[in-house]
């Protein structure tokens, strides 16, 4: 059975968390890729921006959602997450608009592993770390090669 390393892209394309999010959209547009990693000026990962995270910019703002019961309101969202949607929403840098803490896998993991995350939390790209540093990325596609005689 295939490992991580041997399906993963190595030396994957980067970003900073201060880049723009228009820098970020070009760069995932030009490498046709879905998500990017965030690295800070020593090469740790701090985030992933994917295509999901810049699309929620065209979203509309949203309204909370809410109902009366009894002269009371209750919230249909948690005020975190109406929060932190509208930050998304009004994202200016790659460090506002990234997922921070992203779920990583390691070079040594299955490519099992890796399959499960993308059906079960529908991820597209993970980034692969070792020590701490970022040396890779996996992506749908990698994983689909696996396939191929």
């Amino acid at each position: 059975m295939p490992k991580v390393k041997d399906i993963m892209t190595s030396a994957p394309v980067t970003i900073s968390p201060g880049a723009e999010v228009a820098q970020a959209a070009r760069v995932l547009l030009e490498h046709r890729i879905n998500g990017l990693p965030v690295v800070d000026e020593k090469g740790r990962l701090v985030g992933i921006i994917c295509q999901s995270d810049l699309i929620v910019q065209q979203k509309s703002f949203p309204l909370p959602s809410f109902f009366t019961l009894l002269d009371g309101i209750i919230p249909l969202k948690s005020r975190e997450s109406l929060e932190a949607e509208v930050r998304k929403i009004a994202a200016v840098t790659v460090g506002e608009a990234m997922t921070p803490q992203p779920v990583t896998v390691g070079p040594e993991d299955s490519v099992q592993t890796v399959a499960n995350l993308m059906v079960e939390k529908k991820f597209h790209t993970l980034p692969v770390v070792k020590d701490g540093k970022l040396i890779g990325v996996v992506g749908k596609e990698d994983v689909l090669r696996t396939l191929l005689p």
